[in-house]
């Protein structure tokens, strides 16, 4: 990180090359350069070269998105809709967090950068327009792009419009003015007007007068119900991405050495780094949890210790550049053999996930799966006395919820370019829907036995086993995109052998 990453803006806009003063987001206030000299400010203004970039192709899912953009015209006739692709936010002073466009946005325009907003404004024939707002490249007239912390010699470079306009197959303008002139657009009346929330406050506020939270939501829910069938291109993504997560796993086995060294955190960097050299980054907050780590559900602290003769869970995904996610969990003996405790407990959890993914298919309930795996999990503890037979059956326990004592959790979700997508859709297409081909969803079962549990064994405490893959709902079944990762416990010790 440089030690200065935004300079002052000029004193003298003429001297920074425009009538008025520059309008810049970035700026220090204790800089090191108080002002620019006019002489510095014609130097920069000249010499650069010609860098447009011309007959560009259309990105490869441009087809797809003007598809997906058809049918929410179709859902919204004579409405203005509004979705953009949200803004920075600080991380620490003059630094921002990674930035990841709203799942909406991306979805509709195969686009991924900060402060746009997409429109669909209503024709007369019910149909829509579709443009976006897009910042054009900096202003190297008034100095934006050295003197903006957010310009281009600090940032790196962006598409202009016009090549946006080529990559996108969409009409674009300028950002900056996009408040302004869809404000003016709404009060001028005749046509109602949604957003999605979340993304844009000012955006937000601009367009209070008209906007209604309920009315907003019906388009959130649409926009996320959009996303339940995959197309093809987004099937060949998730393909992407799970082949490379198994890279990742891959590279963590095989320093599994240096991980008991060191920690968890190991375990997480070695991971990320095969995110990052195959994708965007890690499409969630990886969990590395050592131990009796992996009875917490959400262990992302990743700060343990990695001990020889326990269990890792590690849940990981590599998110591809295009943003679609895979999400996968295998639990692995440290020391590359489970012991006998281990491999019951695994062993159960295995058997839980084949009963779930045998009843992911066409025409089968969503919550198929679900109530397959609770169910072998059931039998096992109560074979192994955990639940008393004497007063319970399957069917009593899995009334009550019993087992989820150790269990927990719901035993999958759909996936794509969110690790749990569709989330706001409307849930009579989704956990209350029948599964068609092209839904993406996980079977995760798990049991978790928590170190303070008393009403289990003591050598049962601590330990927590879950086993995840990504399976695609097919014509005539499904299929295990992650299935380049071993399942069985005796081929994840061949496996791990083989790459000690």
């Amino acid at each position: 990180m440089t030690e200065d990453r935004t300079p002052a803006v000029a004193e003298n806009p003429e001297a920074a090359g425009g009538d008025e003063e520059p309008k810049f987001r970035g700026g220090r206030k204790n800089g090191l350069y108080s002002e620019v000299s006019e002489e510095l400010a014609a130097s920069m203004k000249s010499g650069w070269a010609d860098t447009e970039l011309r007959g560009l192709a259309p990105v490869a899912q441009a087809p797809y998105t003007a598809e997906r953009r058809a049918r929410l015209s179709a859902a919204f006739p004579g409405e203005r809709l509004v979705i953009p692709a949200g803004n920075l936010r600080m991380r620490c002073n003059d630094t921002d967090y990674d930035f990841r466009a709203a799942s909406e946005y991306v979805h509709l325009t195969g686009d991924q950068t900060e402060d746009a907003v997409l429109v669909a404004e209503p024709t007369g024939d019910s149909g829509h327009s579709f443009g976006l707002y897009l910042l054009p490249r900096s202003n190297r007239e008034n100095g934006e792009f050295w003197l903006d912390g957010y310009g281009e010699l600090w940032v790196g470079r962006r598409h202009s419009l016009a090549e946006s306009e080529l990559l996108l197959g969409l009409p674009a303008r300028d950002v900056r003015k996009a408040a302004e002139e869809l404000a003016a657009l709404a009060a001028s009346g005749g046509v109602p007007t949604r957003i999605v929330r979340g993304y844009d406050a000012a955006l937000e506020g601009a367009l209070a007068d008209v906007l209604d939270p309920d009315r907003d939501g019906e388009l959130k829910e649409f926009l996320s119900g959009l996303r339940l069938v995959k197309d093809e291109w987004e099937i060949g993504e998730m393909r992407a991405a799970c082949a490379a997560t198994v890279k990742g796993f891959t590279d963590v086995v095989r320093e599994m050495g240096q991980a008991v060294a060191t920690s968890e955190r190991w375990i997480e960097g070695t991971f990320w780094r095969r995110a990052r050299v195959e994708g965007n980054d890690v499409g969630y907050g990886s969990i590395a949890a050592a131990g009796p780590h992996a009875t917490t559900l959400h262990w992302v602290r990743n700060d343990g210790e990695v001990r020889p003769g326990e269990l890792l869970l590690l849940d990981a995904g590599v998110e591809t550049h295009s943003l679609y996610t895979a999400d996968v969990t295998r639990t692995l003996p440290i020391n590359g053999r489970f012991n006998d405790l281990q491999r019951k407990i695994y062993q159960a959890v295995y058997e839980s996930q084949e009963a779930g993914i045998a009843a992911v298919r066409p025409g089968a309930r969503f919550r198929d799966f679900h109530e397959a795996s609770q169910r072998v999990l059931t039998e096992h503890l109560l074979a192994w006395g955990l639940l008393d037979a004497s007063v319970y059956d399957v069917e009593k326990v899995l009334e009550l919820g019993l087992q989820r004592r150790w269990t927990l959790h719901g035993t999958g979700h759909m996936l794509g370019l969110d690790v749990h997508d569709c989330a706001h859709s409307r849930t009579e297409e989704h956990v209350d829907a029948l599964l068609v081909p092209g839904m993406l969803l996980t079977v995760e079962p798990g049991l978790y036995f928590q170190q303070d549990d008393l009403t289990v064994p003591e050598e049962y405490r601590g330990i927590g086993v879950r086993i995840e893959d990504d399976i695609l709902v097919t014509a005539d079944g499904n299929e295990n995109l992650s299935a380049g990762l071993p399942r069985r416990a005796e081929d994840v010790e061949a496996w791990m052998a083989s790459l000690a």
